[in-house]
This record gives structure tokens, C-alpha cells and sequence, in this order.
């Protein structure tokens, strides 16, 4: 049984250098729900010098078994595919075009501005000269006359920003409000003096559940910032939409990913939020069209593959208790998923998927009127037009063959064909053949992945070969350019990628079979294209690995405990392990409208069958990397220590497991090219080992 009396396992000889360290066990018992759980490394959850000097040892053992001949090879491998120059999306605003480029030498875009494309840009922001290693800039976002910008400063990738203004001209600083939480573009609005904004507390206690509508008056600096209301339970994620004409603000408050409930916000009012679209099973994200006095809704209500209703902004500047079937239909729904949505002038431009590839299409008074050309396997982004004249539209092209392009595109002309205005001179260094393939899950349904290969590969039943998968929260596995999967792609390898249930890859129905009491299906779905790949020849069991991070991480640690026979070697990065107390930590409470509650009888039977630490048991497991980060302010890197504590302690085998703990970062945002390099060096130094590519020099 797992975590039966504690019993210790005889440990293995391992083939290393060293062995792990030892960990002592410090039983916790509770009950929880009539059933008793017993937690053997809850001093793990602890900020101690006493824990900082395990995950020290821990980084001492990862730093042993990953010292080999591919890590050597493999460095400079990968400082050459970094250190290139990258180009960020384009945002059109007020005439100016707004771009991150970071160049070979630098660790940072630099937030660049120009006036058109046929002159330099000069640099407004650039976080390479901040103070401190660990500070970044993780986003920006332009007001609508594009005279201003206001970025995200960040020290150590956790998400605490400070928000500075700057001059768009001469890229002064303008204002700054520091300690502003986890603020970010979606929760952001222009004012004409101002700006309102979506602020939260820190990571410690789950003050980063608290939020705070704020008015912020430039004028008035330092005392600008006006508490509007903090009426927004710990679930609610609140977007903000303002039109500048009629002076109205929007707050459309995301409960999870499968609610909205959407307000008007008065800033006068002693209860400010006004309810316009209430109790409604459905989600409404706001697109203010100014120009056109319009606000298109991107919606699933009664379209399981989203379409865009319409209201006139009067009409909710006044109104309360609206109707969205008295809404007008803008773009109805299709037999592709809508994405996401960008106003251009008078038209609106929207981006579906199909069967997980984006298609890029114009549509006016209801009806598509272009389609814009795509590559057949790709996805495409960072989607922006001057929404005052739509003559341009900017867009980011991903695939697997060739670096990601940032594109722009000519709307009022005739036969026109998409400029490439900016790429990165890099290359996987191998031609690559991409193809989709469809693999029958448990319950029957048919789950597609991208298998991407070198060209000409006869893999014989025998290629290593990394399975890539998510499955949560809405978020489809689309393709993207792997940069640093050329060497193991080169040396034979087959990397895939799963579309997994629990993303929107085919709508919304598609998300909630893999949520919930439904959880299940996603780990299925995963084992079934790993049993696909093998019974179609590209590999066996002795070169599969198991790959995912975050949700994806709680993916591939019930991949170690409920199939640890499929691999040959797992990499699990800044995971959700402990299940029964994911909530308790940092944004973890939030979490359970997609995992259901610890604390419901009911959600607690599901959940406890597979959280990963909690089915551990005595056997032989496949070599496993945990990674997490100390800074890390979404998943608490507990999750990682006491899942790695757990399966060491339980390891009947001699395959390795492992811990790397990254220092002065967090989830994944803000990090320096520097340290990409050194976690993909790693990363990819235990799948190329585990699964026996030989990269070579």
C-alpha cells in the first residue's frame, strides 16, 4: 500500500558516484474525511535553513548524475541556438510600432519604439541595465494613443511586479507603483490621466488571492491610487475593458475558466460593480472597439467552440441585467475552436484552431471576408492591429521546422502576402518531417499528437523519444519551435506532442472531460499515445520519456506512480504533486474549479486516487528529474521536494532520482538567457541520457 507503515525500502546499488542524500521522516497524521493520511515530509513544506541546506544536497546529487559526456556537449550546442537575436511581438498603437528585440550579447529584450518599419528603433526600456541580476521586465502593455507604456518590474521571476510608466517619446519615466501584486496587461485599463488596474497582495498567507480594483491618477503621484472595491472572492481571475468615449469600465471576473460573470464599474457608486451578465454558465471576454462604439464578447455561451457577440457600448453604460441573446451575432460559431479575438478598425480578426493548428481569418458584418495563408501545422499569436485605422495587422507565426516570424500583414490591399518583420537567424541544424497522428484512449476517444522526427528516420521500434503533454486549465498543446530539441533530434530522437483533454484543442467539451472527477481521462489520454508511438514502431518502453511542467507536472508524476512501466526515463518540472494540499499553498485555492476541493467529500475521493504523493509505494520506478524553483509563486516548490523525498526513499531500482532546485527565479517568466541555457543544458542532458541519444560533439 502506499506509505504503509513508513517502512524504508532497501535501496538499490546505485551505478553513480553517489547515492541520494538521506532524508529523515517527521510522520504527520491527520484524517481527512474519515480516512488517515500520512504525510512523512511535511517539514519539506517549510522555509528553514534546515531545508535549504537538503535542497542544497539534493542540487549536489543532480549535479553528479548529470555530469557526463552530454552536458559537455550540449553546452555549446546551446549557447549558440540562444544567443542569437529574438524578436518579440509587434503592438500598433497611435502611429508607433512598439517590439521587443534582445540581441546575441544581451539576457533581456530591450522594449524598442519606431514610427515605421524603414527606420531604427530606439529603446525605451532595457532591462539588461536594472539593477540587480534577477530583475526583468515580463510585460508591457501601450495605451491606446500610444503615448505611453507601463511594464511589469520584476526581481527574481515571482511575479511581484512593480508597474512603471514611461514616456513613449523619450521614454522618461512618467509614474511608478510599486508592490502591485501580480498586475498584468489583462487586468489593466488606460485612462486619459490615469490608469485603473487589477492589484493583489504577496505570495505569503495567500495574499496573492486578494484582490483590488484600483483608479491610479498620474497627476496625483504618489497618492494617485484610489481603492475602488475588493469585493472578488479568492477564485476570480477580473479582466477590465475600458471605452474612453463614454468613460466606461468594464470588469469581466473570471471564476476559473469556465465562468464570467461581467460588470460595470463605477468608480462614484458605494457598490461600484454594477451586475450587466450574471449567473450565467459561460464565459465573456470584452474587446472595446471604440472607434466603432462597440464591445465584442469572445464567448462560449451556447457555442461549445466560441463565437463573438456584440452589444453597443450605450447599452452597457446604461444597462443592468443584460440578455446576450439580445446581443448581435459577429462571428457565429464554426466547426473550428475561436481562440481569441483582435479588433482592426471596422473589422475583427479571429484565430481558430483546427484540429490544435491556428487559422487567421477577417470577418465583417458577420461574415469571414478573408483568410489569411498559414503553414499547415503551425500556431499563430501575439495577434495586434491599430484598432483606430485596421490597416495593418501584426502576428506571430510558430511550427516546428523553422524559428517563430513575426509577420505583418496589409489589410487594405489587394492580393497581398504576409512580410516576415523579424525572425531569428537560428536552425535546428536537422530537417525535420511533422506529422499528426491520432491514438484511441481508453474510453474510446481518439487523441491526436504532433510527432516530429528527422527527415528520412527509420526509428526500427527503437528511437528515443520525448512525449510532451498538459492537459488542463484550457490551454491547448499547439506547435512550436523546440530550438534546443535539435541535438536530440539529430542523434535519432522523436519528440511529440500531445493534445491532451483539459486544453480547448476541440472546444470547450473537450476542457471539461479532462477537469474534475474527469481528471482521470487526461492520464489516459497520455498513456495511450506513449502505448500509440510504441505499437507504431517509433519506439519501446527502454527509450520513452515522460515530459510536462506545472499542470503538466502533476500529468507526469501520476504518469511515475500509475504507469511507471511506459518509461524509460521522466522529467517532471515545477509540478503539482500533493493534491491534497495543492490548495493551501500560494495560488493553489484558485485551482479548484478546475481540480474540485480537497475539502468536498466528493472531490476528495477522486483526488486522493491520484495524487501522485499519495501513490507512491515500495518498486522500481524509472529515472525521474524533479525540478522546481525557490522563487516560484504559483506551484510551492514543497510539491517537488516531498514528492522527490518520497520516491527516493521508495526506489527499489537503480535508476536515479533527482531534485534541481533553480535559485533568483520562479515559475518560468523573467529568466536571463543565462539561465535558459543552463536548465535546457539540464533538461535535455537527462531526457538525451535516459533515452539513449547519443548527441555527441
Amino acid at each position: 500500500m502506499p506509505l504503509a507503515g513508513l517502512l524504508s525500502p532497501r535501496r538499490g546499488p546505485f551505478p553513480y558516484a553517489r547515492q541520494p542524500p538521506d532524508t529523515e521522516e517527521r510522520p504527520v497524521t491527520e484524517e481527512l474525511h474519515g480516512e488517515e493520511i500520512v504525510d512523512p515530509y511535511r517539514w519539506l513544506e517549510e522555509q528553514s535553513e534546515e531545508v535549504e541546506n537538503w535542497v542544497a544536497a539534493q542540487n549536489e546529487y543532480a549535479d553528479a548524475v548529470l555530469d557526463t559526456d552530454t552536458r559537455d556537449a550540449l553546452r555549446p550546442q546551446f549557447e549558440r541556438v540562444a544567443r542569437v537575436t529574438d524578436y518579440g511581438a509587434v503592438t500598433a498603437a497611435g502611429g508607433r510600432y512598439f517590439q521587443t528585440i534582445e540581441e546575441p550579447e544581451e539576457d533581456h529584450g530591450v522594449l524598442y519604439v519606431r514610427e515605421s518599419f524603414d527606420e531604427e528603433p530606439r529603446a525605451l526600456v532595457d532591462p539588461n541595465a536594472f539593477d540587480g541580476e534577477a530583475a526583468s521586465m515580463n510585460w508591457f502593455t501601450v495605451g491606446p494613443d500610444g503615448e505611453r507604456v507601463a511594464y511589469g518590474y520584476d526581481e527574481g521571476g515571482q511575479e511581484q511586479y512593480d508597474v512603471r510608466v514611461v514616456d513613449a517619446e523619450t521614454g522618461g519615466l512618467i509614474d511608478e507603483v510599486p508592490d502591485a501584486g501580480r498586475v498584468n496587461p489583462g487586468g489593466f485599463a488606460w485612462t486619459d490621466d490615469g490608469f485603473y488596474s487589477i492589484r493583489t497582495g504577496g505570495p505569503g498567507d495567500g495574499e496573492q488571492l486578494q484582490k483590488a480594483l484600483y483608479s491610479h491618477d498620474h497627476d496625483d503621484h504618489p497618492d494617485g491610487d484610489e481603492l475602488l472595491t475588493d469585493a472578488f472572492s479568492e477564485h476570480a481571475w477580473p479582466e477590465l475593458a475600458y471605452d474612453a468615449d463614454t468613460d466606461t469600465l468594464l470588469a469581466a471576473v473570471h471564476e476559473g475558466t469556465t465562468h464570467t460573470d461581467l460588470y460595470r464599474v463605477d468608480p462614484e457608486a458605494d457598490e461600484p460593480l454594477t451586475p450587466l451578465l450574471t449567473d450565467y454558465d459561460a464565459t465573456f471576454a470584452p474587446h472595446v472597439a471604440s472607434d466603432t462604439g462597440e464591445v465584442h464578447f469572445l464567448t462560449n455561451y451556447e457555442a461549445d467552440f466560441s463565437r463573438v457577440l456584440t452589444a453597443d457600448v450605450e447599452t452597457l453604460a446604461t444597462g443592468e441585467d443584460l440578455d446576450p441573446d439580445e446581443f448581435a451575432e459577429s462571428i457565429p460559431e464554426t466547426d473550428t475552436v475561436l481562440q481569441d479575438l483582435t479588433v482592426a478598425g471596422d473589422s475583427l480578426v479571429a484565430n481558430h484552431l483546427r484540429d490544435a493548428s491556428s487559422e487567421l481569418s477577417v470577418w465583417e458584418d458577420g461574415e469571414a471576408v478573408e483568410r489569411l495563408p498559414s503553414p499547415e501545422f503551425c500556431t499563430i499569436d501575439g495577434v495586434d492591429s491599430d484598432a483606430d485605422d485596421g490597416e495593418e495587422l501584426f502576428y506571430v507565426v510558430h511550427d516546428f521546422e523553422a524559428p517563430d516570424r513575426v509577420t505583418r500583414y496589409r489589410l487594405d490591399g489587394d492580393d497581398t502576402e504576409p512580410e516576415t518583420v523579424g525572425q531569428a537567424d537560428v536552425e535546428l541544424g536537422v530537417d525535420v518531417t511533422v506529422s499528426q497522428e491520432f491514438f484511441e484512449s481508453a474510453d474510446g476517444t481518439e487523441v491526436p499528437a504532433f510527432v516530429v522526427h528527422r527527415e528520412g528516420l527509420d526509428p526500427a521500434g527503437a528511437a528515443p523519444t520525448v512525449l510532451y503533454g498538459y492537459g488542463g486549465f484550457r490551454i491547448p498543446q499547439t506547435p512550436s519551435f523546440w530550438r534546443f530539441a535539435g541535438p536530440f533530434l539529430d542523434a535519432g530522437g522523436v519528440f511529440a506532442v500531445a493534445n491532451l483533454r483539459g486544453g480547448t484543442e476541440y472546444g470547450e467539451p473537450w476542457h471539461e472531460a479532462g477537469m474534475r472527477e474527469d481528471k482521470q481521462n487526461v492520464f489516459d489520454d497520455f498513456y495511450a499515445v506513449a502505448e500509440g508511438l510504441i505499437e507504431a514502431g517509433y519506439t519501446d518502453t527502454d527509450h520513452l520519456g515522460a515530459y510536462g511542467g506545472s499542470n503538466g507536472g502533476l500529468l507526469t508524476g501520476a504518469a511515475l506512480t500509475q504507469r511507471p512501466d511506459l518509461w524509460a526515463g521522466v522529467l517532471c518540472t515545477v509540478p503539482l504533486l500533493d493534491m491534497l494540499r495543492f490548495h493551501r499553498f500560494l495560488l493553489g485555492e484558485s485551482w479548484t474549479v478546475e481540480y474540485g476541493s480537497p475539502e468536498d467529500p466528493d472531490a476528495f475521493e477522486y483526488i486522493r486516487e491520484y495524487s501522485p504523493y499519495h501513490n507512491v509505494e515500495a518498486r522500481d520506478y524509472p529515472a525521474t528529474m524533479f525540478k522546481t524553483a525557490a522563487g516560484d509563486t504559483r506551484v510551492h516548490p514543497s510539491h517537488a521536494r516531498k514528492m522527490t523525498a518520497l520516491v527516493q526513499e521508495h526506489q527499489t531500482g537503480d535508476e536515479p532520482i533527482v531534485l534541481r532546485t533553480e535559485t533568483d527565479t520562479g515559475h518560468g517568466v523573467g529568466k536571463s538567457t543565462e539561465m535558459i541555457v543552463e536548465e535546457q543544458v539540464d533538461q535535455w542532458t537527462w531526457l538525451c541520457d535516459r533515452l539513449g541519444a547519443d548527441v555527441g560533439q
